[in-house]
């Protein structure tokens, strides 16, 4: 399952995405895409690296780049991964395309000792004010595709992704919202990164 945000544009949460990791660690990337999160975590960082790929041109691309990627779904393939099988798992501009995203980040936190999420905040202020003054389903940078045609089947805010996370027992160790190409680390996700946060990095593990 390849990134849902409908532009390439966004993919500065890569490169944040990668800060957090250590080097040498054993990472599971979910929703792979062409694999360039891999290469970017093999090139910087010396990661042991997997990844999981809905669509076939994606395993392809990313095989074509010697990545070690397979055909799945996060919604129905994470269970077959053992406990602890990685130091990281990650879904990045994906979880918002699953069907069931409550038991994707169960499952990723059982295989992972952290778990890193990048989406599209739904809370965004010129989400609020299109949807408010046009009457229509927004389409931004983030969310780039029409209502009819979206993979974007489950929405969700900085808010709402706090709220599960803690509901399912995951701490957050690090939060990033970006605005814009502006990146800002936040200790609490409030109102305020609700508000101005196009997308979110959450870095995340068990609570002790």
């Amino acid at each position: 399952m390849s990134n849902a945000n409908g532009s390439d544009a966004g993919r500065i949460d890569l490169d944040l995405i990668a800060r957090m990791i250590a080097p040498e660690s054993r990472v599971l990337d979910v929703g792979c895409g062409d694999g360039d999160l891999l290469a970017l975590l093999r090139a910087q960082k010396d990661i042991d690296g997997r990844g999981v790929e809905l669509s076939q041109e994606g395993v392809n691309a990313s095989v074509a780049r010697g990545l070690a990627v397979v055909q799945g779904d996060a919604d129905t393939d994470l269970v077959d991964y053992p406990d602890d099988a990685f130091d990281y798992v990650i879904l990045s501009q994906t979880i918002q395309a699953t069907r069931n995203p409550k038991a994707v980040l169960r499952e990723m936190k059982r295989i992972g000792r952290h778990v890193i999420v990048s989406f599209p905040n739904f809370g965004n202020w010129r989400v609020r004010l299109k949807l408010l003054f046009s009457g229509r389903m927004p389409e931004t940078r983030s969310l780039g595709y029409s209502w009819y045609d979206t993979p974007n089947i489950h929405l969700c805010t900085v808010l709402d992704f706090a709220s599960l996370c803690a509901e399912l027992g995951l701490e957050i160790e690090d939060a990033l919202i970006l605005t814009g190409e502006k990146a800002r680390r936040i200790s609490n996700p409030g109102c305020f990164a609700n508000l101005f946060a196009s997308d979110a990095v959450f870095l995340l593990s068990r609570k002790n």
